[in-house]
């Protein structure tokens, strides 16, 4: 992550150092330096991003400005960052190599185009529509007349949301391998996992009817969340609004007590990662003083990348480039459940949790929260480097 510093000092006492050096004869540079020194008055002092008491003393030593206006350091951390940007390559989906590069590929490519637009696209239309039909002529009989029954309307909205999305996954051949045992209805648990899409949901609720917390969305997605989902008890917020953080976290309090509650399922990463690598884990999920299942999910993109740019692409599009693949061919980890060490703190535990799905699933640990990348660099952080970059200055006039 490259970040864009700003740095201007006035140099005035040095300026007419300088000045008495020079040739008094130059009447046109002394103009110029006199309206450079006017224009100078405006710009923040270096005595700005000091500690308080310090002052910058009149060297005793030969000063040189380019000794002063050494910026390499800074200048090598930016190019550090800009080299090794670790943050960007977690959001950066990256296109697959061409094979089809000569005569001899090209037109067993240009097949495969017209098998899989012509043919498997619209059969697996065909099969997403027949499974709406049957999914929404039986989920809404079940969900309006079984009201005075809440045991058995939520055991029958289970098999059916399990069901849609069983749809959905085989709409893409969904090629999906389970490891491990399958999760069950118990109170105080809740199971995370690596995020890289939304199907990693789907993929996961045609096994289980799980309860998931996620962003609200618009369309015809926000639709669905409002109503099919909500009846499964999963949980909204919104990231730009500090309340909802209150209210989900309460959510998620009430939500872990119940016996009869699905499964709890959150993504503490917050964000989608391009399956390469995992950002920091939001503690939220491990300060509930429950039993956390981690849960890792890995994509082979022999036929197609299940990362989703929600930045670059909507969800629609997603799925059709989903659709218009040979396959999603993916494996699922149900790993040993985990508590809370003795002396442990709620980011150790995240971290810890972070480790294991990340050795399991082969990813790369990096440093990063992944809300950075819906927000610009704090403007406290930037004062940090300003002053930091100004105490560096300082010190080379005190060694001179």
């Amino acid at each position: 992550m490259s970040l864009s510093l700003s740095f201007s000092f006035s140099l005035a006492p040095i300026r007419r150092r300088e000045k008495k050096q020079q040739p008094t004869a130059m009447d046109t540079a002394g103009k110029l330096n006199s309206s450079s020194s006017e224009l100078d008055l405006d710009r923040p002092n270096i005595e700005d991003y000091l500690p308080s008491g310090s002052s910058i003393n009149e060297p005793h030593g030969k000063l040189r400005l380019r000794d002063l206006l050494d910026i390499s350091p800074t200048l090598t951390e930016a190019a550090g960052a800009i080299v090794d940007d670790s943050f960007t390559r977690c959001f950066k989906s990256n296109p697959p190599e061409p094979w089809n590069w000569n005569i001899y590929l090209f037109p067993l490519w240009c097949f495969g185009v017209l098998v899989r637009y012509l043919i498997l696209f619209p059969a697996r239309v065909l099969v997403l529509t027949l499974g709406w039909i049957i999914f929404l002529s039986s989920f809404i009989p079940v969900h309006l007349l079984l009201k005075g029954h809440d045991t058995l309307r939520k055991k029958l909205e289970r098999v059916l949301v399990e069901l849609i999305c069983s749809f959905f996954v085989a709409s893409w051949t969904g090629v999906v391998k389970y490891h491990g045992p399958r999760p069950s209805i118990r109170p105080k648990q809740v199971y995370v996992a690596n995020h890289t899409s939304m199907i990693d949901f789907i993929i996961l609720e045609q096994m289980t009817a799980f309860a998931v917390i996620m962003q609200k969305h618009p369309g015809w997605v926000g639709l669905l969340q409002s109503t099919i989902l909500e009846s499964m008890g999963c949980i909204w917020f919104n990231r730009t609004e500090v309340k909802d953080r209150e209210i989900v976290a309460k959510k998620l309090r009430d939500h872990v007590q119940g016996a009869d509650n699905n499964p709890l399922l959150i993504f503490p990463e917050g964000t989608c990662v391009n399956n390469h690598y995992t950002v920091m884990f939001k503690k939220g999920a491990f300060e509930l003083g429950c039993t956390v299942c981690p849960i890792a999910i890995k994509y082979n993109k022999i036929f197609v990348d299940a990362f989703w740019n929600s930045r670059k692409q909507s969800f629609t599009m997603h799925l059709l480039q989903l659709m218009t693949s040979w396959a999603v061919v993916c494996d699922v980890w149900y790993l040993e459940p985990q508590l809370l060490r003795p002396g442990e703190t709620p980011i150790e535990f995240a971290e810890r949790v972070r480790d294991i799905i990340s050795v399991r699933a082969g990813l790369k640990k990096v440093p990063w929260d992944g809300y950075l990348k819906y927000s610009r660099p704090s403007p406290k952080h930037r004062e940090r480097k300003q002053q930091s970059f100004a105490e560096s200055v300082l010190q080379r006039l005190e060694e001179k």
